[in-house]
């Protein structure tokens, strides 16, 4: 019996990365072995013990063999006549098939993924990549998560996944696969190598189609230097990413705060009259095909109806102040408030020549909703019954925000 380390693991020790789980494949074991040395038994589809004393899994070495249509189609074969090399043939890049010998500490690398690790290069193992359609989304996210290391995806293994796009065999994968791909992306600090790469193999417009019509739709160049609307959501959620780190919420509020964009009438462009509403119906039927979240889809929303609201804030009334923390329930959720701030500052900011841009905006949006929730019922109608209540509460709400605003903006 031998034991390696595989994976990420021993990617992310060469790359001087903290890592997370730790994997591990047993090579010359079966699983009457394994339960005598103490392991227990989990894997439902295919041998996996875990330590007794760890808890960590342990994998009997295995191969796969496509055997059906999507992520799922495969026959597992795990026994003790399988080779570590063979084992590591089944995994989808060179930098995921490095093994570490726990007894010798020697790596294991048929495939030559520390010299690919080294040149910061992604590639496919071999040609069994394309059996799992899932890969493609792998292959984004990697470069998404990797993007702090400058990598970048070998040419063969973009034309593998160009391939693939066109074969139809990635709408077999399941709405939550997608959608678990998509977080991880969302959560890096580049998410834009997610969408960047899906959308120049062809994946993007077959999984998301609402987010890829954004490519090649012109802006007016004098707000948008960068001109095209693909290229600003790319920077949007890169910016996402920098003022709120790993918030998943924020990010894909910023994803699709602009869809109405793609459906903008040809004669009107550049201009995007109404977008903000146009917004809504994309947005919502990515959502259903993607199975969102009620709490992403809700800030989506709002981002995408009221983005322009904030950014305009200074020239807003008071009681369209308001109505914009209103639509947001702000009073009931406050965080939204500040979710909103954040995916307005990451649209302002996410353009040409603006990325170290103020945004005064996000701090007249949370000062104004602080003035409001100051306002206490017990003391602006505690003589008053039904209706008048809230009527009392709402004209004292304004007020604040407007005794709030600068001087020469104090007017109703």
């Amino acid at each position: 019996m031998q034991i390696f380390l595989v994976g990420g693991a021993v990617r992310d020790a060469l790359l001087q990365k903290s890592a997370g789980d730790r994997d591990y494949v047993v090579v010359g074991a079966t699983p009457a072995q394994m339960l005598a040395a103490g392991y227990t038994q989990v894997g439902r589809d295919f041998p996996v013990f875990l330590h007794p004393q760890t808890h960590e899994e342990y994998a009997l070495a295995r191969t796969e063999r496509k055997s059906g249509n999507g992520h799922l189609g495969f026959v597992v074969h795990a026994a003790a006549d399988v080779t570590l090399e063979q084992d590591l043939a089944r995994r989808d890049f060179t930098l995921n098939a490095i093994a570490r010998d726990l007894d010798s500490g020697a790596l294991v690398d048929p495939f030559n993924g520390v010299a690919d690790l080294n040149a910061r290069v992604l590639r496919h193992v071999g040609p069994a990549f394309v059996e799992d359609p899932l890969r493609v989304l792998r292959a984004a996210r990697f470069l998404a998560q990797l993007a702090p290391f400058g990598f970048v995806l070998a040419e063969e293994t973009q034309r593998l996944m160009q391939t693939m796009s066109r074969s139809g065999e990635l709408a077999s994968l399941p709405a939550e696969r997608i959608w678990q791909e998509m977080l991880k992306a969302l959560r890096s600090s580049k998410p834009s190598a997610f969408f960047r790469c899906l959308h120049d193999c062809g994946a993007l417009a077959a999984l998301m189609p609402e987010v890829d019509a954004l490519y090649g739709i012109p802006q007016r160049a004098e707000y948008h230097p960068e001109v095209d609307t693909g290229l600003h959501t790319e920077m949007v959620c890169d910016m996402a990413a920098r003022l709120a780190p790993g918030d998943d919420l924020i990010g894909f509020a910023a994803l699709t705060h602009d869809l109405g964009k793609a459906l903008t009438p040809a004669a009107e462009l550049p201009r995007h009259i109404m977008h903000e509403q146009r917004g809504i119906a994309p947005l919502e039927k990515l959502a259903a095909r993607l199975k969102v979240p009620n709490a992403h889809l809700a800030l989506a929303k709002l981002a995408c109806r009221q983005h322009l609201n904030v950014h305009r804030i200074a020239q807003l009334k008071p009681a369209t102040v308001l109505k914009l923390i209103e639509a947001a329930d702000g009073f009931r959720k406050p965080e939204r408030i500040r979710q909103l701030a954040k995916v307005c500052e990451a649209d302002a900011r996410g353009r040409g020549g603006a990325a170290e841009s103020a945004y005064p905006e996000a701090t007249l949006l949370l000062d104004a909703f602080d003035a409001a929730c100051k306002v206490k019922a017990q003391e602006v109608a505690a003589h008053l019954q039904g209706p008048a209540v809230g009527e009392a509460i709402r004209r004292a709400r304004i007020r604040a925000i407007a005794d709030d605003l600068p001087p020469h903006r104090r007017t109703t």
